[in-house]
């Protein structure tokens, strides 16, 4: 394990179920923004994207996260090459890497070396933060690109300038896991 900050055990969180989060997941979303998680075997490195749209619910029977993610980011690809990864939820104290991680790319930067993270594996084959307040291991079960013509209010377009629509993935989420107080 990478010590980019304080190292932090598997004991240090407890697994918890998607009804007893004690968060507001809106504001987590739009203010404090998420962190996916994804491992880059061609650089031997974990990827970390910072991430403001998405959202978390039920759909198809199941607890499941979606995300929103551009087709020339790095982390589209290493997204389309995995099953499983995490989405981790930052103390509002390190927005800073937040920064870093949504400005920077992962082909050319380690973002968890250059934000002092440290690396933390909830899962097998799944990469985290250790400094993550909630650590969501989740497996994609479905994928599409948004298409202009499924945009009903015109003004939604002025975000695709470029046409570079959105991949949405829709993740169940296997494992929550809290930090511990």
């Amino acid at each position: 394990m990478r010590k980019g900050g304080n190292a932090m055990a598997f004991s240090d969180f407890s697994v918890i179920k998607a009804k007893e989060l004690e968060t507001n997941l809106f504001h987590n979303i739009a203010d404090d923004w998420l962190l996916i998680c994804t491992y880059d075997e061609e650089n031997k490195r974990e990827n970390l994207m910072t991430a403001s749209w998405g959202g978390f619910g039920v759909l198809w029977g199941r607890e499941v996260c979606f995300l929103f993610v551009r087709p020339q980011r790095h982390t589209h690809a290493l997204l389309d090459r995995c099953e499983r990864f995490s989405v981790s939820v930052l103390p509002s104290s390190l927005h800073d890497a937040h920064k870093i991680c949504g400005r920077l790319s992962g082909r050319d930067t380690d973002k968890m070396a250059m934000t002092g993270l440290t690396e933390y594996r909830p899962a097998e084959g799944v990469v985290s933060v250790a400094e993550s307040d909630y650590i969501f291991v989740v497996k994609k079960i479905y994928e599409d690109t948004l298409k202009e013509s499924g945009m009903l209010d015109p003004s939604l377009m002025t975000n695709y300038a470029q046409k570079d629509f959105h991949t949405v993935y829709v993740c169940e989420i296997e494992k929550i896991l809290k930090k511990k107080a």
